[in-house]
């Protein structure tokens, strides 16, 4: 039977849940094992309306990581331990999460199913890196490995974002304004300069233009924007296939700035994920897919699958990605010296760490260069505006004076 509860934990916080049980002195058996008190407990015969498709924050997932990793080094038993957690993250429904998780444990599921069957907040490497741990017996060193990865890729992601964020916003406020003035203040402007030259003075070319091209944005807003959301929506929903997902991230690789960036990312995922997952003992194989999911590009994971297949016809890692087209070539060097010594895994995170370096150097370098190129495409903008607008204005003006 499945019963709902709600519960207090030793600081004081209520955590609500559903676990499945012969009866309620079962319940209260199970929940104060962990630690907690029940307030209500009561039969639930109503489903799990809890959505595996939604996703958490990224920083919510750092924390439970890191926290959990703690605990489970410190011997606390790992029911306990995701009990406690419930109550401490902000966020409900990654509480909800939790709860389903622990709920599954307490049934006799391994761990990584359960958090397999939310693959929107646990991904796949993250699962895999868990089932490793727990096959090894070494759940709490994986634990710990994760929650750096973790904190790795959280800080990649901020990073980008950071560095977007200023291009994106002044980007925004140039389309709009464009759009403004085109529409509202260029058509009030070429009236003006119509009734001064009262069809005596030629305009110059670039005017016309603007006013023609005013004109038409004018009669024609409504079906332009409503054309516009339409491709952004068709757009978005092509790329997430997974064909166009591979046309779009081919493009993406052949951009010159945005290729090196992209290449230095997957770089540095591929290393830590790939020697996190040998550390942990997952095979050679095995590792290939998972980490190729995790890279980011579809591109490059379909160079590991290529890879593989020689991997799997008795060749040396390092020999199809010293041959590999976006791979550099350090990264087959390096995994050959890995496979002579036979510390791959610590080769990978050395690469890991200096592409990540690289990645930050990078990242700052574009900050610095796109605020000022973004300034002056503005300013252009701008400019030609007001040539195309205030010239004009000011030769008629001239021509009414001297007549």
């Amino acid at each position: 039977m499945k019963f709902s509860y709600t519960a207090v934990n030793k600081d004081g916080k209520s955590i609500e849940g559903t676990i499945e049980a012969v009866n309620k002195e079962a319940v209260v058996s199970s929940l104060s094992r962990q630690g907690l008190r029940p307030v209500i407990v009561k039969l639930s015969s109503s489903k799990s309306k809890l959505k595996s498709k939604k996703k958490v924050k990224f920083k919510d997932l750092v924390v439970f990581t890191r926290q959990l990793s703690t605990m489970v080094s410190a011997g606390v038993p790992l029911a306990r331990s995701l009990a406690t957690l419930q109550g401490e993250t902000n966020s409900k429904y990654f509480g909800q999460v939790i709860g389903a998780v622990n709920k599954d444990i307490e049934g006799g599921t391994p761990f990584a199913d359960a958090l397999a069957k939310f693959p929107n907040v646990f991904n796949e490497v993250y699962v895999n890196m868990v089932r490793a741990g727990e096959a090894g017996g070494i759940l709490d060193e994986i634990l710990k490995r994760l929650a750096s990865q973790v904190e790795k890729d959280s800080t990649i992601r901020k990073k980008i974002k950071s560095a977007m964020a200023y291009p994106v916003a002044i980007l925004s406020i140039t389309v709009v304004a464009f759009f403004g003035i085109m529409i509202f203040v260029i058509p009030k402007i070429g009236k003006i300069m119509k009734d001064l030259s009262d069809g005596k003075c030629s305009l110059p070319i670039y005017t016309q233009a603007m006013l023609s091209i005013s004109a038409f944005m004018q009669h024609n807003a409504l079906p332009i924007i409503i054309a516009v959301a339409i491709t952004i929506y068709l757009t978005r929903r092509y790329i997430r296939t997974p064909k166009g997902k591979y046309k779009f991230h081919t493009v993406l690789l052949r951009i010159p700035v945005v290729k090196t960036v992209i290449t230095k990312i997957a770089v540095a995922r591929f290393s830590r994920t790939f020697a996190s997952l040998m550390s942990a003992g997952v095979g050679v194989l095995e590792a290939l897919e998972v980490t190729g999911g995790a890279i980011g590009n579809k591109v490059l994971e379909a160079e590991l699958k290529e890879a593989a297949k020689e991997v799997k016809n008795g060749k040396q890692l390092s020999e199809p990605l010293s041959k590999s087209k976006h791979f550099p070539p350090i990264v087959g060097q390096m995994l050959s010296v890995g496979e002579e010594t036979g510390q791959i895994d610590t080769i990978l995170l050395k690469v890991a760490d200096f592409y990540e370096e690289e990645v930050d150097a990078l990242i700052d370098g574009l900050s610095s260069l796109i605020e000022p190129l973004m300034i002056i495409v503005l300013g252009a903008v701008v400019g030609l505006i007001a040539a195309s607008v205030m010239g004009p204005i000011a030769n008629l003006s001239k021509n009414i004076g001297t007549n």
